[in-house]
């Protein structure tokens, strides 16, 4: 068996050399090499594909999430509701501005915020009266969008403010509303290992709101005015470099091909895998993109055998996440307790994802699903 990559970036290079090569070429012999024509021109598709209205590009996911919670002014003795279940960046960026992040537990099938949950702790917030709920920020984990359709009645409920952390949700979609197309803004990220990845660091911001859209580019520049040494208010310097964004250009236009792959990908997993593991759940009207293949072992201890079986076996794996957000040590301070989120604590014990690319073969899927089912019979 080859050399099996968890996210084979090597062989998409493959595919896409020409056109990523030339867009290369093009911006360094045009020396734009920030806020450059194809930097533009990747917002404008940006925009097309995702429904938007208006796309702001930054230098990275953390930024792009950022830049929201600061335009709308969030800050100190605000709350912003986030899954206890995600990478640290969604509920850091309400720590940097001040704000404490009010973590809510996820849905045991789709890892995605469970909105009862999160009803729930809005409710604890305004009845004790220490904070203002101000935020949410629902996050599209592995590859299918969070429930919207339940979170926005919520924020609408309490006035507050709903971001779609869309990371990993790019591509994603509910009843043919693609995913960044949901709540007042939405933020991707454009790191390597994403389904739309580039070759550094990178993201994107959306809003239908044209006023907000002129807020976050301004910014995005150190809090640009009507000229470049103009500030009008405190910013960041968190433009995307026009390099990354013709990286991103030939990838987004063969996205969709990738994207089916991997939903095909993901089906002969789970016909492998299903009578054996709880495979991922798509829930009907949903659409995922599939940008990392999630299973559930019965118990940590299944999960420590599987592991290191796979990687005697040549077969890499990640581990998403294996520590809530409410039980890291730098939200010690909050209070929370183990047991306060009982399915994230659950979901960190016991997942573990597989390779999953827009590129990943037939053979590999079979030898992977073979070796695991190994592991367990």
């Amino acid at each position: 068996m080859e050399k099996i990559a968890f996210n084979d970036l090597g062989a998409q290079y493959r595919h896409l050399k020409e056109e990523i090569d030339k867009g290369i070429a093009d911006v360094i012999s045009g020396c734009h090499f920030i806020s450059g024509p194809q930097t533009e021109e990747l917002e404008k598709e940006l925009c097309d594909y995702t429904g938007r209205k208006f796309c702001v590009s930054t230098s990275n996911g953390t930024d792009a999430l950022l830049m929201p919670l600061m335009a709308k002014g969030i800050g100190r003795g605000d709350a912003v509701f986030v899954p206890a279940l995600t990478f640290f960046a969604t509920a850091e960026v309400a720590s940097l501005l001040g704000a404490t992040p009010v973590f809510c537990d996820v849905e045991e099938d789709t890892f995605n915020m469970d909105p009862k949950s999160l009803e729930k702790q809005v409710e604890k917030v305004v009845k004790e009266g220490k904070l203002k709920p101000k935020a949410v920020i629902a996050v599209d984990l592995f590859g299918q969008p969070a429930a919207f359709p339940e979170i926005e009645p919520i924020c609408k409920k309490y006035g507050m403010t709903l971001i779609e952390d869309a990371a990993q949700g790019f591509g994603g979609q509910i009843n043919g509303k693609k995913a960044c197309s949901f709540g007042d803004f939405s933020a991707t990220s454009f790191f390597p290992a994403k389904a739309l990845g580039c070759y550094g660091d990178g993201g994107a911001v959306f809003t239908d709101d044209e006023e907000q859209a002129a807020l976050l580019k301004s910014i995005r520049v150190h809090g640009k005015g009507s000229f470049k040494y103009e500030n009008v208010r405190v910013g960041l310097n968190a433009r995307l470099d026009t390099l990354q964004a013709a990286i991103l250009l030939p990838k987004l236009h063969a996205f969709d091909k990738e994207t089916e792959h991997r939903n095909w990908a993901a089906k002969r997993y789970a016909d492998r895998l299903q009578d054996k593991f709880q495979v991922p759940v798509v829930h009907d009207g949903y659409f995922s993109s599939f940008g990392y293949y999630t299973l559930k072992a019965e118990s940590e201890e299944q999960r420590s055998k599987i592991l290191e079986g796979l990687k005697t076996a040549g077969v890499p794996t990640m581990i998403y996440y294996p520590m809530p957000l409410h039980l890291q040590k730098v939200y010690a301070p909050l209070g929370y307790q183990e047991g306060d989120m009982p399915i994230s604590e659950k979901l960190c014990k016991t997942v573990f994802s597989l390779p999953m690319h827009g590129y990943i073969t037939e053979d590999v899927i079979d030898y992977i699903c073979k070796t695991l089912l190994g592991l367990v019979s």
